[in-house]
């Protein structure tokens, strides 16, 4: 069950980070087809290597695991661009991002 989860989840993550299997792997200090091999489920990671696939979409294994979360890292840049606003700027966002939220229900 989890298997399917890990090799999906990495291979959207990856995919929304613009970066291919193979650039992933080198950068995760891997054999040049490390994160194919998983995606194709023929291994899995270690717990290290997960770790170290959390760090690399900046994400908490929390996240990683969160069904609810399609794009995390997304949300992640999102919210710390958010916290640069004031007040005032967050409050005339926040129609915008209720009507958003609203149609996506509607999907």
């Amino acid at each position: 069950m989890y298997e399917s989860f890990l090799q999906q989840r990495i291979a959207r993550l990856r995919s929304q980070k613009g970066v291919s299997a193979r650039e992933m792997s080198q950068v995760l200090g891997q054999s040049d087809g490390y994160i194919n091999g998983i995606e194709n489920g023929h291994s899995m990671p270690s717990m290290a290597i997960f770790f170290y696939i959390c760090e690399y979409f900046e994400i908490s294994p929390k996240q990683f695991f969160d069904e609810e979360e399609a794009a995390p890292g997304l949300l992640n840049d999102l919210i710390r661009e958010l916290k640069k606003l004031d007040e005032t700027q967050l409050e005339s966002l926040m129609p915008l991002v209720k009507s958003l939220a609203q149609a996506g229900k509607k999907k």
